[in-house]
């Protein structure tokens, strides 16, 4: 099973991940990291189906998925 993981320091919240996501495993949360952004965060971690997608868009590199 394909496995998403944020690290939530190094995303600034731009949401391109989400948008990016056709399997709507991501969403910007509520919590806020250190910078201030509302970060990404997984959400439908079943979903998933290990495209990469998220992580081919993310201008922060802050996506990694483990298939």
């Amino acid at each position: 099973m394909p496995k998403v993981e944020i690290d939530g320091e190094r995303c600034k919240g731009c949401g391109l991940c989400v948008d990016a996501c056709p399997e709507d495993v991501l969403a910007l949360g509520e919590q806020i990291n250190l910078s201030g952004y509302h970060y990404a965060v997984v959400v439908n971690s079943e979903g998933c189906s290990g495209c990469a997608q998220c992580a081919e868009v993310c201008p922060d590199l802050a996506i990694t998925v483990w298939r």
